[in-house]
């Protein structure tokens, strides 16, 4: 798998991307590398990344509780003291280990911790691989209001390696289609139409393509002023889903594709009913995403 450059920084595949971070991590001569897992990936994840890691470097795990209802200031103030307890400096590397908490939070950290230390995403989740490590985008949630605080920080390299995908629940698989899906109606109609027609699609290149259309749009805009604009598709109505489930103590949390599906469908149909978009494409739509999310 090739990799591909983004605005500053490379994204890397598999074998190849493992030893760019042991160059990486020698050419920048970091004091101490902090890992940031979640009870999942520290317990599914971490076996199989660290025998990968060729480093005589200080190695310090931080775990925090995983979901996120622990995506907020009070989880980053508790890894910014651990950082700190453990002699964390300027010169320190932070490792990203997990899926879009891990590295949404874990970016955020990075980029105030001493007004900036160097990380690497290491996405693990379908999700995380094809949108929530790449961009530059980190943040946390304030109360149940979605990504209300964060900045714009690139990291020093995205690791993509699809091996990780064995250690999440179908569930989550599915979770990461619906911004697969997303690129497929706003980018790239050949891919919405393989997503219909072929169940049997290579993963591998629906991640590579759908980091590759990212990466496209992102270059164009970086800070989101214009046509970046496309990839929030579902995500004003999803996240406002999204919300209402996480401050309902007694219901089940959806996940964040599951949301951004709802909000895709719901999307479509205003368009249709505001902006004139065909029915025909909202049919379509509606039907594509009901055949991975059944009612």
């Amino acid at each position: 798998m090739k990799s591909i450059q983004a605005v500053s920084y490379p994204v890397h595949f598999q074998d190849k991307a493992y030893q760019e971070l042991s160059v990486l991590i020698s050419k920048n001569n970091y004091s101490t590398l902090f890992i940031l897992v979640d009870e999942h990936t520290l317990e599914d994840c971490y076996p199989k990344f660290i025998p990968n890691l060729e480093t005589d470097k200080q190695i310090e795990l931080i775990e925090i509780e995983s979901g996120e209802i622990n995506k907020n200031l009070e989880t980053c103030i508790g890894v910014w003291n651990a950082i700190t307890e453990l002699g964390g400096d300027r010169k320190s590397l932070l490792i990203t280990l997990g899926g879009g908490v891990i590295t949404d939070l874990g970016g955020f950290v990075a980029s105030c911790f001493k007004r900036g230390i160097d990380f690497v995403n290491i996405p693990t989740t379908l999700l995380a691989m094809v949108d929530a490590s790449v961009g530059g985008k980190t943040g946390v949630d304030l109360g149940v209001l979605k990504n209300q605080i964060g900045v714009f920080a690139n990291p020093e390299m995205v690791l993509v390696d699809p091996e990780y995908l064995t250690t999440v629940s179908e569930r989550e698989m599915k979770s990461g289609m619906a911004e697969i899906i997303k690129y497929g109606i706003t980018y790239d109609v050949k891919l919405l139409h393989a997503i219909r027609d072929d169940k049997d699609l290579n993963l591998n290149d629906l991640i590579v393509r759908s980091i590759e259309i990212k990466n496209e749009v992102v270059l164009q805009d970086p800070k989101e002023k214009n046509i970046r604009k496309i990839l929030n598709f579902g995500h004003t109505l999803g996240h406002a889903i999204e919300s209402f489930y996480l401050a309902s103590a007694n219901k089940e949390n959806l996940t964040h594709g599951e949301a951004i599906a709802i909000g895709m469908v719901c999307e479509s149909y205003m368009s249709a009913a505001l902006l004139g978009f065909p029915k025909a494409n909202v049919t379509e739509i509606k039907s594509i995403i009901l055949d991975i999310y059944p009612k």
